[in-house]
């Protein structure tokens, strides 16, 4: 009966100690688990919920909940203007939009939930899309707006076209949503003799070729009309440049790309000809009086007297 007892008594102890044991391993795995978690937070910073697209889109579709889907991003790295999914008992804060001054860059963001309940009208896809994009607020139309030029167009902007042709630099190769720079040659004026070439916009955003107005909707050939968004002022220049000369384009990086300053070439910049001012000299001022000697006339210096 005691050997039964010790018997029974080392077989307690040796499953209390792999119980013990399999504790602490459980104990510190799970320590482990929260520390790399705590870590990979530190790195990471916090993460929010934002919707994207799932499925390539083109500019002009309709956008409905089926179409979109949650991702996670890094809350530093958040784009501006993104759809951010509120969490549970949060509210998202929606700004009004604010005029944009002069020269003055300004994000649009959203005024209002991706999908109101209040409005059964669907938004359009602004540019084409590829899936797991995330939504911004310049991405899409507000809801029941049509994908149209003025829905490309800021607060403040018109569209202007300007004709183009085989002769305007990259004409065939201007797609929307590309920047330009826009040269004008012609008669110049004032001082300048012949006809110049000036930049007279730098960085212009153009919304549509011909009747594209999206990425991927070039109908092909030559381009016979590029439309650009200008503000009012930038419309009167050009449709004052596109009356009085020849237009011509080159393509830019990115809006960023501005050029500063006076870009002009003339015909004498252009041949590497200078040109030296003639600088008149007054004659010096010389008095003389007339004194006849016989027959003749004789003209003699003298001071000149105020």
């Amino acid at each position: 009966m005691r050997a039964v007892f010790a018997l029974v008594l080392v077989v307690g102890m040796a499953l209390a100690g792999v119980a013990v044991y399999m504790a602490q391993s459980y104990v510190g795995q799970s320590q482990a688990a929260v520390a790399r978690a705590q870590a990979l937070q530190r790195e990471t910073g916090r993460l929010v919920q934002v919707y994207a697209i799932n499925k390539p889109m083109k500019f002009g579709d309709p956008l409905t909940k089926d179409d979109v889907e949650v991702l996670y991003v890094q809350e530093r790295f958040l784009p501006a203007g993104a759809y951010v999914v509120p969490r549970e008992g949060e509210t998202v804060e929606y700004k009004p939009a604010v005029p944009a001054q002069e020269g003055e860059v300004v994000v649009q963001t959203p005024t209002g939930p991706l999908f109101p309940e209040t409005v059964d009208k669907p938004r359009y896809i602004m540019r084409s899309m590829e899936p797991h994009e995330i939504l911004l607020a310049s991405r899409v139309t507000e809801p029941g707006q049509v994908a149209g030029l003025t829905g490309k167009l800021e607060k403040g902007m018109r569209a202007f076209q300007i004709k183009v042709s085989s002769s305007s630099g990259v004409a065939d190769f201007v797609m929307p949503e590309n920047y330009i720079d826009i040269y004008w040659t012609g008669v110049g004026g004032g001082s300048v003799n012949g006809e110049v070439t000036r930049l007279i916009e730098s960085a212009i955003r153009v919304i549509a070729v011909d009747q594209a107005s999206g990425e991927g909707q070039s109908l092909g050939g030559t381009a016979n009309t590029v439309t650009v968004a200008a503000t009012p002022e930038q419309v009167a220049r050009l449709a004052q440049a596109q009356a009085t000369g020849q237009l011509s384009m080159s393509l830019v990086a990115d809006s960023a790309d501005q050029v500063a300053g006076l870009v002009e070439v003339d015909g004498d910049k252009l041949l590497g000809i200078e040109r030296q001012e003639v600088v008149q000299v007054e004659a010096e001022e010389q008095c003389t009086i007339k004194t006849r000697k016989g027959a003749d006339v004789v003209e003699i210096p003298i001071p000149c007297t105020n």
